[in-house]
């Protein structure tokens, strides 16, 4: 089944959109609430008609639109670097976990069980998060490449901070399994970054503005 650049693009931005979401955490012990439930709710969309309904419009992934838009007009700060750094390896992950249908089948299953308990609490309530960051731990972080995360050690060591940012990097896990279901490949980063730049700049114009 073909599917449109702008699809891709959706996809790809929710890559991003954790990875970026990771170094906020990891960097200023803060994050853009809306924007993280709005990628942690990804996890427990499994069966949705359309790409953008995922993350229940183009809204919920504009910090990753935005990303995407910065690093193509080559503003390779420091804070994009590492961005770049965290969303080339959830693709790589991604790969690897593409080949362990075992540890795939795991993973619905103990997300089934955390979509239940977040419709008991909330998405991004104690509870569920660290049992997010459990089910990465117990799958993903057993592969030998591992995300390696830079930020301040005083925000790294708070137990919640590193669950979050665990359960995070299991949505972009899970936007890197939808990037490539609407065929999404790394070269395309390389030979379609005019049609991704049109893209981005189209589904930015899209997003709601706030005065």
């Amino acid at each position: 089944m073909n599917h449109t650049i702008d699809e891709q693009v959706i996809a790809l931005s929710g890559i991003f959109q954790a990875a970026a979401l990771v170094h906020q955490i990891a960097q200023t012990s803060r994050y853009d609430k809306p924007l993280l439930e709005s990628s942690i709710s990804s996890l427990f969309v499994t069966n949705p008609n359309t790409t953008v309904e995922v993350y229940k419009g183009i809204d919920g992934v504009q910090l990753g639109l935005e990303t995407i838009q910065q690093i193509l007009q080559k503003d390779t700060d420091q804070k994009n670097i590492e961005v770049i750094r965290y969303a080339l390896s959830l693709i790589h992950l991604e790969s690897k976990l593409r080949r362990k249908p075992d540890m795939l089948n795991i993973i619905g299953s103990r997300i089934d069980q955390a979509s239940v308990q977040a419709e008991h609490f909330s998405l991004l309530h104690e509870n569920v998060i660290h049992n997010l960051a459990s089910l990465y731990m117990d799958t993903i972080s057993t592969f030998n490449l591992r995300v390696q995360v830079t930020g301040k050690p005083e925000y790294l060591k708070i137990s919640h901070n590193a669950a979050l940012i665990r359960a995070t990097l299991l949505a972009g896990i899970r936007a890197a399994i939808l990037w490539r279901q609407t065929g999404g490949r790394r070269w395309n980063l390389l030979f379609k970054r005019r049609s991704i730049e049109a893209s981005v700049k189209r589904q930015l114009s899209e997003c709601s503005q706030s005065f």
